[in-house]
């Protein structure tokens, strides 16, 4: 009996919850034909004056740090490790030793490319002598020239070879990372150093076409760096994209003009704050008075007869919500904001308030 009570109860609120649902769409239906309706037959139309507005062209934009120069450095030759000088956090410039791999292998090849050079050479002086007297021809000792050749190639080989068992900086920076031990054996392309250069550090940021616009290499930017908020930063545009990402927008690069004691590391958080010289006033227009998309340069213009016209006009920099006009439209038209599906040319409108 409380069961089927129960059940009951359940089917009641059941029912009088789709009755409200169904009752709110009615509003809502009747709403949305109300609307329609005080257009006395006409299309209801929502219009935006056209007028001159200043343009406020400062932005700001969030990137990330990174440093001026990262280098990873791998092992030329086969060989075991038997010095690591440097820990992770050591300072070092160009050209410091940073570790060494076991040459007794490298040292043995390079004396016998040594050996091999010193015997060509005899040869050839031999050949020359020869030559003289007539005992040799000409072919032979051109031979005996191109083996001296390549023996000095082989020791010039050896010489490298030699010299990559020292594993020298190439910049000036960080040892970020560390990934051998003495006794190690590496092979060819194993990474040894990550070096990284945060003397000189890039806020990395992307920005959209209209913005990119107004930007060039050598520009001034204010930068703040998210950790130290009561600082304030310079940097220097220094690279601007030729050809926009994947999602439309430009890469940036800012370049940090002094970073003291080294506070702003890479990977940190800073945000370019652009700003720029008060611009003439231009017409604007609500974006969604274009038809279609900005791209498509055409808008409905109200008439004194309470008819649409169709105008075609030219579209310049997209702000946000509004749209610069660079010809087309004069201050003081209006402009139909919506509604424009149900229109063709010469349609007579009702403006909705």
């Amino acid at each position: 009996m409380v069961r089927t009570l129960l059940t009951v109860v359940i089917l009641i609120a059941s029912i009088a919850l789709i009755g409200w649902v169904l009752t709110n769409n009615k509003k809502k239906n009747a709403e949305k034909t109300a609307v329609v309706a005080q257009g006395n037959g006409n299309v209801a139309v929502r219009v935006s004056t056209v007028q001159k507005q200043s343009l406020d062209l400062d932005f700001g934009v969030n990137g990330n740090f990174m440093p001026g120069q990262q280098m990873d450095f791998s092992a030329e030759n086969s060989g075991r490790v038997i010095q690591v000088l440097v820990d992770e956090g050591s300072v070092v410039t160009k050209g410091q030793t940073l570790a060494v791999i076991k040459t007794d292998q490298l040292n043995v090849d390079l004396e016998s490319a040594q050996a091999n050079y010193r015997n060509a050479l005899k040869d050839k002086e031999r050949y020359e002598n020869a030559f003289k007297t007539g005992g040799v021809t000409q072919q032979q000792l051109d031979q005996a020239n191109l083996a001296l050749s390549n023996a000095d190639a082989r020791v010039a080989q050896a010489k490298i070879k030699v010299g990559d068992a020292y594993i020298r900086a190439s910049i000036n920076g960080v040892v970020n990372k560390r990934y051998i031990e003495p006794g190690a054996v590496v092979a060819p392309g194993t990474k040894l150093f990550e070096l990284v250069d945060i003397s000189r550090l890039k806020l990395q940021v992307t920005v959209n076409e209209s913005q990119v616009a107004n930007l060039k290499v050598g520009d001034k930017v204010k930068i703040k760096v998210s950790v130290f908020p009561d600082k304030d930063y310079t940097g220097t545009v220094s690279f601007i994209a030729a050809k926009a990402d994947n999602s439309l927008s430009f890469p940036l690069e800012i370049s940090l003009a002094a970073n003291p004691g080294s506070q702003v590391k890479a990977g940190m958080y800073g945000t370019a704050i652009f700003n720029f010289p008060s611009q003439a006033p231009a017409v604007l227009i609500p974006r969604s008075a274009f038809i279609g998309s900005v791209s498509s340069n055409q808008v409905f213009v109200v008439k004194s007869d309470s008819t649409a016209a169709l105008r075609k006009v030219i579209a310049g920099r997209v702000m946000g919500d509004k749209v610069e006009v660079l010809q087309g439209l004069q201050e003081g038209e209006t402009v139909i904001t919506s509604g424009q599906i149900n229109l063709d040319e010469g349609s007579a409108i009702s403006v909705v308030k």
